[in-house]
């Protein structure tokens, strides 16, 4: 066999192997939140599923009406919870920290009304 067949195939079987390595304890589980994200947000239904949301604040509990402003900011933060939360589960997935990995998808999970 030709060396340089062989130098190449050993390259593509590192390549393969380091991929394989580099997976996470739930990496897949993050790419299954991650497409039922983007499916939700693809077909959007009114009661907004697939966009990340916030416990209802006290002044909407009492009954007062949004500003434009604070339904701005809510949305702000709400999409900043929803990527800190998938951040979280990347990073813990990276370390090999399954427990916090599942912790953070389960909140992502929570923001994004995913089920």
């Amino acid at each position: 066999m030709d060396p340089l067949r062989i130098v190449a195939l050993a390259f593509v079987a590192l390549l393969t192997a380091g991929a394989h390595a580099r997976a996470g304890p739930c990496s897949e589980q993050i790419r299954v939140v991650e497409r039922e994200i983007a499916a939700m947000r693809a077909n959007p239904t009114p009661g907004g599923a697939g966009q990340p949301s916030a416990p209802q604040s006290l002044g909407a509990q009492l009954h007062r009406q949004p500003t434009p402003g604070s339904v701005e900011g809510a949305v702000s933060q709400a999409n900043a919870a929803g990527a800190a939360a998938l951040e979280r589960a990347r990073k813990a997935d990276a370390a090999g920290d399954a427990g916090a990995c599942a912790k953070a998808l389960d909140e992502a999970k929570l923001l994004y009304g995913v089920d």
